[in-house]
């Protein structure tokens, strides 16, 4: 996949408390036109302003989850970013409140080709590319079977597998 052809051009918000954050995305993905917000009021304001092919926000720092509530409302595609929310929790209710990813900053070095899924695949397509791709590192972070700990996941889980022919 030429991810850079796929992101060529696409309007991106990123949104997240440390400059050098915004600064290692920007440099990434400098094949996109790229919009930078520091803070909750500055994300508002480009999310009112603008239309955007992506939206990336940090868990925390930015009152992440309620910025995913508006870009979502907006119909944006808005994948969560996170170091310190790394938590089952975390990703359920990125899941509950529409995000179309959740990545741990670690993976950063691969956002361009988890960003190019997001503009080329179906939300559950993404979903499950993320998770068989990261199933491992979630493990790892969670704990083993934090998938069947919980009602939720277990159902999220077969919803994506059932929907593996739906191309929605």
């Amino acid at each position: 996949m030429n991810t850079d052809a796929i992101l060529k051009d696409k309007a991106v918000l990123v949104v997240d408390d440390e400059p050098d954050i915004l600064d290692s995305i920007a440099e990434q993905l400098d094949m996109c036109r790229i919009y930078r917000a520091k803070d909750y009021e500055i994300a508002l304001q480009l999310l009112a302003g603008f239309k955007f092919d992506i939206v990336i926000l940090d868990v925390m720092g930015v009152q992440g989850f309620e910025l995913l509530k508006k870009s979502v409302s907006k119909g944006f595609p808005t994948v969560m970013l996170t170091a310190h929310a790394m938590t089952p929790e975390s990703l359920k209710e990125s899941i509950k409140l529409g995000a179309v990813s959740f990545l741990p900053k670690e993976m950063m070095a691969e956002l361009d080709t988890y960003l190019a899924d997001v503009i080329t695949g179906s939300k559950k397509m993404v979903w499950r590319n993320l998770l068989d791709n990261l199933s491992d590192y979630f493990d790892r972070q969670f704990g083993a079977n934090w998938k069947e700990k919980d009602e939720f996941f277990k159902k999220f889980e077969e919803e994506l597998q059932s929907s593996k022919e739906d191309p929605g």
